[in-house]
C-alpha cells in the first residue's frame, strides 16, 4: 500500500491529538511534523503534548507511521560561528529525543550551510555534529534532506550526502529524505529519467537508504536551485512525473510528504487552506 500524507500543524489545545486529526481529514494514512516552530527553540513538555491520545485515534484509523522534521535553525555546517553549531548540536539531541518520544523512528534534518567557510569545511563540522547527536541518542534515525542547491547549503548533489555517509561512525542511523522539487532544483532530471537518477543514487548511498519522500512540484525550471515549491501539477516536475514517483514499484513502503503551498479561500481570499485532501486524491 503506498503511503501518502502531508505536513500537518500541532498547536494547543489538542497538540498531537489534533495532528492526527488534521490527516485524518486530509485521508492521509502518514503524516509529518515538527515538535513546535519551526524557526524557534521553544518547546512544549512532551506531557503536554496529548501523544497516547493521537497515537490512539491514528490506530483508530489505520495510520501506523509518521516522520518528524527538524526545525531550519538547526545549521550543524556553519563553522563561522561557533555558537551557531554549539545550539544546532544541543537541539538537535533535544529533537532526536523527542522525536523517538513521540513514536517516530525519522527525524528529517537539512545537512546545512557553510555560510562561506567552503563545501568540504561544512561537511567536516556536519559530520562530527551528527556524530555527536547519534553518539548521545540511540533509538532514532535521522534522515538527511536532499536539497536544492540554493546559497552555500550542502546536499544538492548526492556525491555531497554520501561524503556525509562516510565520515559518520554511526551512519547505520542516517537514512535519506528524497525531496522532489529540491532534486530537480539541483539538476537532476527526475521527469524524464527518474531511474536513471535513482540508479546514480544507488551507486553512491543505496536506494535503500531512501527513508521518505517529500513530494513537491517546483515553480522553477530544472537545475534552478531556487527552491520554490509549487502544487502538484502546477509547476515544470508536472503531475504524471510526481505519480510515477509516488507508485514506483520501489519505493511504495516509503512515507511520501506534500509540503505545497496553501492556496487562497475562494470565499475569502485573504485566508489560505492547506491543499491536502485533494493533492492526495489526485496522486492516489
Amino acid at each position: 500500500m503506498t503511503l501518502i500524507g502531508s505536513h500537518v500543524g500541532m498547536n494547543a489545545p489538542d497538540f498531537f491529538l489534533g495532528s492526527a486529526k488534521e490527516a485524518v481529514s486530509y485521508q492521509a494514512n502518514t503524516l509529518m511534523l515538527y515538535t513546535g516552530a519551526p524557526q524557534n527553540t521553544k518547546r512544549r513538555e512532551l506531557s503536554e503534548l496529548k501523544i497516547d491520545e493521537g497515537w490512539a485515534y491514528l490506530r483508530t484509523h489505520g495510520i501506523e507511521e509518521i516522520v518528524i522534521h527538524a526545525p531550519y535553525i538547526i545549521n550543524l555546517a556553519n563553522t563561522v560561528k561557533p555558537e551557531t553549531y554549539e545550539l544546532a548540536v544541543s537541539f538537535l539531541t533535544l529533537e532526536l529525543q523527542r522525536s523517538a518520544a513521540m513514536g517516530s523512528r525519522i527525524l528529517i534534518l537539512h545537512p546545512g550551510a557553510h555560510v562561506g567557510a567552503g563545501a568540504d569545511v561544512g561537511t567536516r563540522s556536519i559530520v562530527k555534529g551528527l556524530h555527536e547527536v547519534l553518539s548521545a541518542c540511540p533509538d532514532c534515525m535521522i534522515a538527511l534532506e536532499t536539497m536544492a542547491g540554493k546559497g552555500s547549503e550542502i546536499g544538492r548533489r548526492f556525491e555531497e550526502l554520501a561524503a556525509i555517509y562516510d565520515g559518520v561512525p554511526e551512519n547505520d542511523r542516517l537514512r535519506i529524505c528524497f525531496d522532489t522539487c529540491h532534486v530537480h532544483d539541483a539538476g537532476y532530471d527526475i521527469v524524464h529519467d527518474f531511474d536513471g537518477v535513482i540508479e546514480q543514487f544507488d551507486r553512491l548511498l543505496g536506494k535503500d537508504q531512501i527513508a521518505v519522500f517529500h513530494i513537491n512540484d517546483s515553480k522553477n525550471e530544472r537545475g534552478a536551485h531556487k527552491d520554490r515549491h509549487a502544487n502538484i501539477g502546477e509547476g515544470f516536475i508536472g503531475f504524471d512525473a510526481l505519480r510515477a514517483i509516488v507508485h514506483h514499484p520501489d519505493f511504495l513502503s516509503v512515507p511520501k510528504i506534500l509540503e505545497t503551498p496553501y492556496r487562497p479561500d475562494s470565499e475569502n481570499p485573504s485566508q489560505t487552506l492547506p491543499p491536502y485532501k485533494e493533492e492526495i486524491a489526485m496522486l492516489r
